[in-house]
């Protein structure tokens, strides 16, 4: 039933609608009400974003040549500095708005130099929106500004300009009363100080308002440095230095060693710079270099005396005085001045109070490095490379002289640079960027190097299908991409020019031409090393397509399979093996599998096992090593396939702990160097194709004695068994002191079938009277290297390893 209102009501409402109901936001009150449109959300992701912004901008100048030395300074009042050595955002008038460079960008939307193609070939931050919106979401923003010889400054609350009158100019704070500028009249730049001309850099100070920003915002320390590491991948050369200042100080002694390093290395680099002047002005470069060094002491003092405690009546960086001396010295700084000018960004952070915190991040091998980095087992190739420039045309909206928008085709250049390797683990790990912001989303660099790199794989595996041994006639043998992804490591990047992103969050590219120029260069290249056709790379290439193929018999496998690595369906199963002795089913949470060495010991284990909860696997002498075997050899092994199949939780990426038949999987061989070999054979299949296993404590080794000594007189009937001949010794002279007679012929147990029941099962298989090793893997990446080291295929380390450890063997540090 609907309830109409009265005709009178509804036109009274109508009548109260009007202009007056209307609100119109300026300027940046828009970002204030509806924050998410800009930064996606006002929790931690939205605090993190707002630095993002800040430190792209200082990226992008070091994309353009322009800057290679970012400081972030995180303080302990709340607020986040983010310090380069740039250009400096412009100070001149802006003709259109009649305000300076630097409140324009900080307070109108939409603006900046990366717009057109003049300043910037490749930026992160293109939409002109980053800086003013950190702007309006803070509630106080200082930028400094240094350029044309003088330090500019200017403050905000709440992306408002204005003036601070802080009590204590050298602790702002966004407490400290604020008057705002007249509307629609511009703010001029203060100018606090001057610098030596050829100096420029910008520094932006914000405090996040907690207005905006929700009272479960956390400023994340591990995703900066994440973040700063990777940055640092993507623009070789780049310095990045992050200081905490939360931590507590460690003293003077740091700053005094940090700033001479940076002293001595700057006068180094300026000497060395005086060395290449030629040889007929080899007297003017040595005067010249002295004079840099002169120059660059000068400095530093003067940064020095800047972080000091301000009351010792000292002339501080910045004073007229020191202005002008350093002005005077700006003559010499010739070749040495971009290196003199570091010392001073250096050192006025350092010389401040020293930190524990403080990390610098500077890399040269760009995304190589990067995929070294991020590279995690035992790698199956190098580090393979494309790289190259490809161009598409785009349609694009221009401003013109007028300041007017029109369509407006363009070519538009596209810079590839992506690097892959392959590892024997199971993880996929896929980076991409564009103008080294990150794109988690992927997009279409991503698409179009997937696409490529999937075609070119299947063409290489049809082409050698016999080497593989791939049947081509079975339409079930065809890779899918997640073989060839499995264990894959890429770093994707490319660098366009106003590339189109789905948000201002730039989760993924949207630029369609990008992904047909990175198919065409991934093609050609990839092409070369996947076929071997590539010098250098046809060992590789075998190896990576064994890989694949492994993977994918072994997706092949455990779909077959799927159903048989249940519980509850194994024992209806009959593709179980006929050999297993199973136990009963309800016990899951304290079942054990014995993989017995052999069938006569199979056959005592079965009088001696209590068929409740312990089931028995015979296994046939020494299974294979799967360490030296491909996936492919060793799914075709019987032993193998069979405790794969038992433990009923697949393998390899496919392994699921949670499916696992038995809470514990015990290895019974005999007591003996084959025993002990065996043992080592199984522990290679279960670190190899079910690690998880042993990382959570499911695998164990018996331990069955080696001799028994049968008691006589009184104690007749009593036996005492020993587990080495060391332990034999000592308990023969123990009874020989306690004057307990035993029998001389004392047995030694040559292998578990030499046992009757009982024996077994009091020795070795009962849990009330039975010893167990367990099976533990402490450090992922030495037991890796000890695998391949004693299993693989390299015999020369393996032989070398025994020499050197010869004189230093303990037989009790080892399981026999």
């Amino acid at each position: 039933m609907v309830t109409r209102r009265k005709s009178g009501q509804d036109g009274d409402e109508r009548d109260a609608y009007g202009a007056k109901n209307l609100t119109v936001l300026e300027g940046l009150d828009a970002v204030r009400k509806r924050p998410g449109m800009y930064i996606g959300t006002t929790d931690s992701q939205g605090l993190m974003h707002c630095l993002w912004e800040i430190i792209d901008n200082s990226v992008d100048e070091a994309l353009a040549g322009v800057c290679d030395h970012i400081v972030v300074t995180l303080h302990t009042d709340g607020s986040i500095e983010v310090a380069d050595n740039g250009r400096g955002i412009p100070v001149d008038i802006e003709p259109k708005t009649k305000m300076t460079g630097v409140e324009v960008v900080l307070t109108k939307l939409h603006a900046g130099a990366k717009f057109g193609n003049s300043a910037y070939n490749s930026a992160g931050g293109l939409h002109g929106v980053g800086s003013s919106v950190v702007n309006a979401l803070s509630s106080r923003l200082d930028v400094e500004v240094d350029r044309d010889g003088k330090t500019h400054h200017m403050a905000f609350h709440q992306g408002h300009a204005g003036v601070y009158a802080d009590a204590d100019p050298a602790h702002p704070s966004p407490d400290s009363p604020f008057k705002k500028t007249r509307k629609n009249k511009p703010t001029e730049l203060e100018i606090i100080g001057t610098v030596p001309r050829r100096k420029t850099g910008t520094r932006i100070r914000y405090w996040a308002d907690p207005e905006i920003f929700n009272e479960t915002a956390e400023f994340n320390y591990e995703q900066l440095i994440e973040r700063v590491r990777q940055t640092s991948f993507l623009v070789p050369g780049l310095k990045i230095t992050v200081v905490d200042e939360n931590i507590p100080e460690t003293g003077d002694a740091a700053v005094d060693e940090l700033i001479e390093s940076d002293v001595e290395t700057a006068r180094a680099d300026a000497v060395e710079d005086g060395d290449t002047v030629a040889a007929g002005d080899e007297a003017s470069a040595e005067e010249s270099s002295l004079a840099d060094a002169e120059t660059i002491d000068l400095l530093a003092e003067a940064a020095a005396a800047d972080a000091g405690d301000g009351g010792d009546g000292g002339e501080s960086a910045g004073t007229p005085e020191a202005d002008a001396e350093l002005a005077g010295a700006d003559g010499n700084l010739a070749g040495a001045e971009r290196a003199a000018d570091l010392v001073v960004a250096d050192t006025a952070s350092a010389a401040k109070p020293a930190h524990r915190r403080v990390e610098e991040f500077c890399h040269t091998g760009g995304v190589v490095d990067f995929v070294d980095f991020l590279s995690h087992g035992e790698p199956v190739s190098t580090v393979w490379r494309v790289q190259g420039t490809g161009t598409y045309q785009e349609e694009t909206q221009a401003v013109d002289d007028n300041g007017d928008l029109h369509a407006e085709k363009v070519t538009r250049d596209c810079t590839v640079d992506i690097a892959m390797r392959w590892v024997d683990g199971y993880d996929t790990t896929i980076r991409s960027f564009v103008n080294v912001v990150e794109t988690p989303g992927g997009g279409t660099h991503v698409d179009g190097f997937l696409q490529s790199l999937t075609r070119q794989v299947r063409k290489a595996v049809e082409d050698n299908a016999r080497k593989l041994k791939v049947n081509l006639k079975d339409a079930k043998n065809k890779v899918d991409r997640d073989d060839i992804l499995t264990g894959f490591v890429a770093v994707v990047t490319v660098r366009i020019a106003e590339p189109q992103f789905e948000g201002q969050t730039k989760g993924v590219l949207g630029t369609a031409p990008v992904r047909g120029v990175v198919s065409r260069l991934t093609d050609k290249q990839f092409s070369e090393m996947i076929t071997g056709s590539k010098r250098g790379y046809k060992d590789q290439s075998g190896r990576v397509l064994e890989k694949i193929v492994g993977e994918m018999h072994a997706r092949i496998q455990a779909r077959k399979t799927k159903e048989v690595t249940r519980r509850k369906n194994a024992l209806e199963s009959a593709s179980m093996p006929p050999k297993l002795s199973d136990c009963q089913p309800g016990n899951d949470d304290i079942a054990e599998l014995f993989i017995v060495e052999g069938d006569s010991a199979l056959g005592t284990a079965k009088a001696a096992r209590n068929s409740s909860f312990q089931a028995l696997l015979p296994i046939r002498g020494k299974i294979l090593n799967v360490q030296k075997a491909s996936l492919a050899q060793m799914l075709s092994n019987k032993e193998c396939a069979a405790i794969i199949q038992v433990v009923g939780a697949g393998s390899g990426a496919t392994f699921d702990i949670s499916q696992r038949r038995y809470d514990k999987v015990i290895m019974m061989t005999d007591a003996d160097v084959d025993g002990a070999h065996i043992r080592t054979l199984l522990l290679t299949l279960f670190y190899r194709y079910m690690r998880p296993l042993i990382e959570e404590g499911h695998v164990y080794a018996a331990v069955p004695p080696l001799h028994r000594i049968a008691l006589t007189g009184p104690r007749k009937g009593q036996y005492i068994y020993t587990y080495s001949d060391d332990e034999l010794a000592d308990r023969l002279a123990g009874l020989d002191a306690d004057g307990i007679g035993y029998d001389a012929d004392i047995q030694r147990y040559k292998g578990l079938g030499e046992m009757d029941a009982d024996q077994l099962a009091d020795t070795t298989m009962d849990p009330r009277t039975r010893m167990l090793r367990r099976i533990t893997m402490i450090e992922a990446e030495q037991a890796s290297g000890i695998f391949s080291l004693l299993m693989g295929d390299e015999v020369p380390p393996r032989r070398q390893f025994i020499v050197d450890n010869a004189n230093d063997f303990d037989r009790s540090k080892i399981d026999t």
